[in-house]
């Protein structure tokens, strides 16, 4: 079973990105973005797919606009994340067979992104909402709706997060920074999915 947890690999370069992939997926993360402000993100997500798209669901983050859904798809992507709420990026994204994850931050994005046919939620930026206001928006939501939190999580966050009601969460910087090794990611990488397990009750 995949682990609810999205590998985002901001600022990665095609060069570098399978083994970077080979490392978060052999730790357990087998769900892994590119964003689109990286360095030429549609190459790395297309070498991705091509090495590691049985293994992994892969796709692009920072996806803000129509052209740029079909522009992932285009190249093998089946996973679109955004920052923000955008019905029409939403529903496009749906319409290819694609999962969509928009960004929300308010109970109003939340029903107009499920409204518009999400995969799941992004709650982003998680710091600035926090636990508390995480749990608020929980209580109101749809039973069965997927709530990831992004932004300022990590292994230290993972226990109160995951004991208030969050379902996963997406890893930025303590999963990957630009100019890392793929040890040092696959180190990381692990860390990170053992404090999961572990905050998730498993052995």
């Amino acid at each position: 079973m995949r682990l609810p947890l999205i590998g985002i690999l901001r600022g990665v370069t095609p060069g570098e990105a399978v083994a970077v992939g080979e490392a978060a997926i052999a730790a357990g993360i087998s769900t892994l973005e590119v964003p689109l402000n990286s360095p030429d993100p549609l190459e790395s997500i297309r070498c991705l797919v091509e090495a590691l798209g049985d293994r992994a669901l892969v796709g692009a983050g920072t996806v803000l606009g129509v052209d740029e859904v079909r522009a992932v798809h285009a190249v093998g992507g089946r996973l679109v994340v955004s920052p923000n709420c955008r019905p029409d990026v939403i529903e496009e994204t749906r319409r290819l067979g694609m999962q969509s994850w928009p960004g929300v931050l308010t109970p109003t994005e939340a029903f107009d992104a499920l409204d518009a046919g999400a995969t799941g939620l992004k709650l982003f930026p998680a710091v600035q909402v926090g636990v508390e206001g995480m749990r608020a928006l929980r209580a109101v939501l749809p039973n069965g709706t997927r709530l990831y939190a992004v932004g300022g999580i990590g292994a230290a966050e993972f226990a109160a997060w995951r004991a208030a009601g969050v379902d996963g969460a997406g890893l930025g910087g303590a999963l990957y920074r630009p100019g890392q090794s793929p040890e040092q990611v696959g180190e990381q990488a692990r860390a990170l999915v053992a404090a999961w397990r572990a905050a998730d009750g498993e052995a």
